[in-house]
């Protein structure tokens, strides 16, 4: 047949029933696709049927990142309320409050079909932030309820986008995620570039506690367009023969373990854990020696906000950039391996730099290198891993990895940088200690690159772990 076409819709049995309301939904919107087409198609390659959900997707991104980055300002200011002193303690039942979340919503997703579980869940935390409003508004505890705060944005951050992205690789297959990922993921980069804009310019006319309703209504509008996502938005493939669903219908199935089970039964899914692990320790070592040597060599509070400020503004627009026009390219050209790579690959000639100079001024480049790749590149590229899992391996153990393994990485890593400080090390120490790990990443990203080739080639749909 000339191409095989996924439809992003609540189960069905009868696929020319699919087939009939694609065609309907292309006719009825051929006018404005085309000018949609013709646009996009000029900073990614895509067809004209994934023209909808692709728009939908990018906005639900750019919504679901505005909306926490409106919350984020608040978040550290509730840190600060909370008492500085509290911050280790914070961030640790940060990490208890994951390792409470994970299984219960292995539990829900369990019991509840795609097109309940992620709106639902949506719901859920948006619910959170009016209760937090009405609490803020009333001035009740307000020290535990700045802390509860700070843990509930942390928790909220890392969850809502994990189980975006699980969707994601739900909806699309792994081909389109190689071209498409990179678009959506400029959607998420534009709202967290916006978010702050909207605080600077609404937190004096509205106060401080009327920011969540802001906040409040970019979720909402994320909710919106996942429903739209689910409910009808599909996607075409190139030319191919048509190959059912390995998993119809919207179920997810499996119990509330289930999900965290098949971990270590997987070597892919133990390799995405080490990947994710070797990020955050590695990671970690240059954002506490960055943070050290800014607060030695600037005294002054508002010289480190503007150098903050001015490094997070290189790195949007670096990622933007990265996003819309290099990532598709870049994956369809040298694949998801080469992708993962990159990170690692950055890193090893970065702490080499820096161990042969070790000043702040090559610190904060390679800081700023680091994170627009990770952003723009390696990110996207790590999503695509999941594309060919099965589907409660997209839900269950990615959220898991996500969030608890993520926040463990973080953990750690604050304990390994300070034991080598223990030992003596300056940065060009770290750096040489760090050079191992890197290599152990680099070869990492390559394997599981191979692995996603794989599993893609022999079934684009879902499959095995």
């Amino acid at each position: 047949m000339p191409g095989r076409v996924w439809l992003f819709t609540a189960a069905s049995r009868e696929p020319h029933r699919r087939l009939i309301r694609l065609a309907g939904m292309a006719q009825s919107s051929s006018g404005g696709s085309s000018f949609a087409h013709a646009a996009l198609n000029r900073i990614v390659r895509i067809d004209r049927s994934e023209v909808a959900a692709s728009l939908w997707s990018f906005a639900c991104f750019f919504s679901l990142l505005c909306g926490y980055y409106v919350l984020r300002p608040l978040r550290d200011e509730m840190g600060v309320q909370g008492g500085v002193e509290n911050l280790p303690w914070l961030f640790s039942a940060t990490f208890a409050a994951m390792l409470g979340v994970a299984p219960l919503f292995g539990w829900a997703a369990a019991r509840l079909p795609r097109r309940r579980l992620v709106p639902w869940t949506y719901l859920f935390f948006i619910a959170n932030v009016l209760v937090f409003y009405a609490l803020f508004a009333l001035g009740v505890a307000p020290p535990a309820v700045a802390r509860a705060f700070f843990v509930w944005v942390s928790v909220f951050n890392l969850f809502v986008v994990s189980l975006f992205w699980s969707l994601m690789a739900d909806l699309f297959r792994p081909e389109q995620s190689a071209r498409l990922f990179g678009f959506l993921s400029a959607g998420g980069s534009c709202g967290a570039l916006a978010g702050p804009a909207f605080t600077a310019l609404l937190a004096a006319p509205l106060g401080t506690a009327n920011l969540l309703l802001v906040s409040c209504g970019f979720l909402g509008l994320a909710l919106l367009c996942i429903t739209a996502l689910i409910r009808g938005a599909g996607t075409g493939a190139p030319a191919g023969p048509v190959r059912p669903r390995a998993e119809p219908g919207d179920s997810i199935g499996g119990t509330a373990w289930s999900g965290i089970a098949e971990i270590p039964r997987s070597p892919y899914l133990l390799g995405i854990v080490a990947y994710v692990l070797l990020y955050t320790v590695l990671s970690g070592f240059a954002y506490f020696e960055l943070a050290r040597m800014v607060s030695v060599t600037y005294t002054d509070s508002a010289q480190r906000t503007a150098l903050f400020a001015q490094m997070d503004l290189a790195v949007n627009v670096i990622t933007l950039l990265g996003q819309l026009l290099v990532v598709a390219k870049f994956v369809e050209k040298l694949g998801v391996g080469a992708a993962l790579a990159l990170l690692p690959a950055l890193g090893l000639v970065g702490f080499a730099a820096i161990g042969f100079a070790p000043v702040l001024a090559v610190l904060i480049a390679f800081q700023i290198l680091r994170r627009a790749a990770d952003y723009a590149i390696a990110r996207p590229a790590r999503e695509m891993l999941f594309t060919v899992l099965t589907r409660e391996a997209k839900y269950k153990s990615k959220n898991f990895i996500d969030t608890v393994v993520f926040r463990s990485g973080d953990a750690a890593s604050g304990w390994v940088y300070a034991a080598l400080k223990s030992l003596g090390l300056g940065l060009a120490g770290l750096a040489a200690a760090a050079i191992p790990g890197v290599i152990l990443w680099l070869v990492l990203g390559l394997w599981l690159g191979r692995q996603y080739a794989r599993k893609s080639s022999s079934s684009p749909g879902a499959e095995g772990n």
